[in-house]
């Protein structure tokens, strides 16, 4: 009974802020540049982590070299696989999630 209220009441400050907020157009495109920033940070968040599969799974077909990355292409060419079968298996997945 008590986090009903409690939530009620969150909800209600919450809405009373946004209300204070959105009234000012200065605020409210403040506001909109935040949000739009942010979402820019976790879709880039996004991207660098798909960046590190690419490069774990073909090596040495990647534009950046860094060092890490040139240590992984001597692995794949010494024979480790680790990498390319980790790719190929997210790679499935992602298939067999996209076609159904």
């Amino acid at each position: 009974m008590k986090k009903r209220y409690l939530l009620s009441g969150i909800g209600a400050i919450g809405a009373g802020v946004a209300g204070v907020v959105l009234k000012d157009k200065n605020k409210r495109e403040k506001l909109k540049l935040t949000i739009e920033n942010t979402t820019t940070k976790i879709k880039n968040m996004n991207k660098e982590k798909e960046t590190t599969l690419e490069d774990a799974g073909i090596p040495d077909q990647v534009e950046d070299k860094d060092q890490a990355q040139l240590e992984n292409s001597k692995m794949v060419s010494e024979g480790s696989q680790f990498g390319v079968n980790y790719y190929n298996e997210v790679k499935n997945e992602e298939d067999k999630v996209t076609t159904k």
